[in-house]
């Protein structure tokens, strides 16, 4: 994995409490410790939002209208994720949202190698919590919580902080997450 950190950090925002429903999407490269490149898309979820989920991050149906499904994304974000390490907060959730969506639309995909700000930041700072806002709180890092993009950059900035400060081998073995419990 080298000396320096490489890797995408991801944020899914979703349409429901549904995984295969994600309607926004953020993603970081980082390339020798260095953020490369930004990108965040919407995307039509094709099912129903809920109240809820609208109430947490503020996408609508209509500000999906015309936007491209996840499978007609698909190969434009593909290149981003294959055979790259992959960072999230509750990265959990994030692979959950990424591998059940792929199974929805009959697309092949290798669960990638991926690592949790979540599981990186805690026992090993003392915080209240550390949910994102918490985290990027005491590491004074901006955030716009639930954008996907602002979300994607905070965990890059997370891994990038905490792999400096601990060096990237010890980070990357404190955040690693094991393979998908479920069959993808």
């Amino acid at each position: 994995m080298g000396r320096t950190p490489s890797f995408v950090a991801l944020d899914f925002e979703t349409a429901n409490y549904h995984h295969d429903s994600p309607c926004a999407l953020g993603v970081v490269v980082v390339e020798r410790g260095r953020i490369v490149e930004e990108r965040s898309w919407l995307i039509d979820p094709e099912s129903e939002f809920e109240s809820f989920h609208i109430g947490v991050h503020g996408i609508r149906p209509g500000d999906v209208a015309g936007e491209p499904c996840f499978e007609e994304l698909w190969f434009e974000l593909e290149p981003y994720l294959a055979g790259r390490l992959l960072a999230a907060h509750n990265a959990a959730f994030d692979r959950a949202v990424l591998l059940q969506t792929c199974e929805s639309y009959g697309i092949q995909f290798d669960p990638p190698e991926t690592v949790c700000t979540w599981r990186l930041t805690r026992g090993l700072y003392r915080l209240p919590d550390y949910k994102l806002p918490t985290v990027c709180g005491a590491f004074g890092i901006p955030l716009n919580h639930h954008d996907a993009a602002s979300d994607a950059r905070a965990c890059a900035e997370i891994v990038l902080r905490v792999s400096g400060e601990i060096g990237w081998p010890a980070a990357l073995e404190r955040a690693r997450m094991g393979p998908p419990t479920y069959s993808a």
